[in-house]
């Protein structure tokens, strides 16, 4: 393996819950923009690993309304600079801006982009000089499943796999190669797979017990 894409919010960020629309979501202010734990960690873990490490993430919130494209360069400065001071390195980041309900004109369509399509990571692919199956895919949604079993990459599944969740992805081979409870166990699963240390689980199965 030669690359790691990851998603973003509920990956590197915490996500946010929204009292005024009652949902959760990505942040939309600065006050509201938090790394999640060992992230930093996590990334610079993948680094020594020989991995390039490129973001691929679903961004509507300027199309939306929420907030402005500078906001967002706001969130992308904080997080590189959190990331770089424990001495992790992301070497792209790839954002789509694009929904088909969106506020702005410009930016109401239904693109080749936004996941589950596989526009973002081809690019990421293609900029990175790697192939596809030879890139991890780590998020936490089901949209970033989709998109990286149908771009031939090795799934990783942040949270918790519940069987509501299997019935969303599809096909049983949607299913990820590990699910962790955040980045840097992620990040570990990875180490692990690669140099061939430690116990490498196999693809979840549904959790019918759980709530």
């Amino acid at each position: 393996m030669k690359a790691v894409l990851l998603d973003r919010d509920g990956v590197i960020n915490a996500l946010v819950y929204h009292q005024d629309a009652g949902v959760i979501d990505a942040p939309f202010t600065r006050g509201q923009f938090k790394l999640l734990p060992s992230v930093p960690k996590a990334i610079r873990l993948l680094n020594d690993l020989g991995l390039s490490v490129a973001i691929v993430s679903n961004q509507p919130g300027i199309a939306k309304g929420h907030m402005k494209l500078e906001t967002l360069k706001v969130f992308e400065r904080t997080m590189l600079s959190r990331i770089r001071v424990q001495g992790g390195r992301v070497d792209r980041i790839y954002y789509c801006l694009h929904h088909p309900e969106a506020r702005m004109p410009k930016l109401r369509q239904r693109c080749r982009c936004r996941k589950p399509e596989i526009g973002l990571l081809e690019q990421a692919a293609a900029d990175l000089r790697v192939s596809l199956d030879e890139c991890y895919m780590i998020g936490d949604g089901i949209p970033d499943l989709l998109a990286g079993s149908r771009a031939g990459c090795r799934t990783i599944f942040i949270g918790r796999w519940k069987c509501e969740i299997c019935q969303f992805t599809e096909a049983p081979h949607v299913r990820p190669a590990f699910v962790a409870k955040g980045l840097w166990e992620a990040a570990q699963f990875v180490r692990a797979e690669m140099t061939g240390t430690g116990q490498v689980a196999s693809s979840p199965k549904c959790l019918l017990a759980e709530a």
